[in-house]
């Protein structure tokens, strides 16, 4: 889910404007870390903001005036409250953002299937996904390109027949889905591991060390002491990311860290969001109370990053 979220950042890898392939994005760390920003909301709603739309798609936000917010806000609310009781739970929320990440997902494949279906059959092959993203390449492989370009093509090829459930090389709109967002599939998840392993682990010997876990996220190339997050990020690494304290992250453990079975990130959106809104907390929201904290809610994923408030077609 470039997704998103959403949820964890994990390093996919993307398609520029020219369909040639580009370098992975950064991933997001911080328990996990959601924004490099701090989590004050006292202060600002800037770390909610980039940490369920990214940095980018918060700024959709910075379009509309306050009033313009409220007014399309208020008419997602009726949306959201489902039994129509004039409340909004927990619950309702936690499924309002459950379905705009889900809508994320497949809007994302809908933008791509057309442009890699080349004979317009109503699947994708490899050879058709290749062609289209690395025929540049391969047309013209250039030796003194820094970019691997074959590296990526091999682990495309990889991701790709995992996601290929029948192993026919020909993906169904649902297994190319899997390709392009594979942490959505639990039968995906080993290769977003194996993928972030990859990419972390610089001396390629299985297993990422502390070193190689905080390097991934922090440049050390200046003389300047290391950030306070940075010295939380170590802390986490030995008290939390390593657990039998063998000083590294073993397959098992890098797992439990990027796609924690025990955490639901939409349900930790929603209740915060609950708890920042419920002005006489009994635990649910009404419209008034929603509405009321307009400039919390747009900046998270209850609002479709942010572009439900920007369209006159709301879900």
């Amino acid at each position: 889910m470039d997704k998103n979220y959403l949820l964890l950042s994990f390093s996919l890898w993307a398609l520029c404007a020219l369909c040639k392939p580009t370098e992975k994005k950064d991933r997001i760390h911080h328990d996990p870390q959601l924004s490099d920003k701090v989590h004050d909301d006292s202060q600002s709603f800037d770390y909610d903001h980039d940490a369920f739309l990214g940095a980018e798609e918060a700024k959709s936000f910075d379009q509309l005036t306050p009033e313009e917010s409220k007014e399309r806000l208020g008419i997602i609310v009726s949306k959201i409250d489902l039994d129509k009781d004039g409340f909004v739970t927990e619950g309702e929320l936690t499924a309002w953002i459950k379905k705009t990440q889900r809508k994320y997902v497949y809007d994302n494949v809908e933008r791509q299937w057309q442009e890699f279906d080349m004979n317009q059959d109503g699947l994708i092959s490899w050879e058709e996904y290749r062609n289209v993203t690395y025929g540049t390449y391969l047309d013209d492989p250039d030796p003194d390109n820094s970019f691997n370009y074959k590296q990526m093509m091999v682990r495309d090829e990889r991701r790709f027949k995992m996601a290929d459930k029948d192993g026919d090389l020909i993906a169904t709109k649902e297994e190319f889905t899997a390709f392009l967002h594979p942490e959505e599939y639990d039968y995906m998840k080993d290769i977003v591991v194996l993928e972030t392993m990859e990419d972390i682990d610089k001396n390629a010997d299985g297993v990422i060390d502390l070193e190689e876990y905080i390097g991934d996220m922090y440049n050390h190339d200046n003389d300047a002491d290391e950030p306070d997050w940075v010295k939380t990020e170590r802390e986490q690494f030995v008290e939390f990311r390593d657990k039998n304290r063998d000083g590294k992250m073993d397959k098992e453990e890098t797992k439990d860290w990027i796609l924690p079975s025990d955490y639901d990130h939409a349900e930790a959106e929603a209740r915060h969001l609950v708890y920042e809104s419920d002005q006489n907390k009994d635990g649910k929201l009404t419209r008034e109370e929603i509405v009321d904290k307009y400039d919390l809610f747009v900046g998270s994923q209850a609002t479709d990053f942010g572009e439900a408030l920007v369209r006159h077609d709301e879900f």
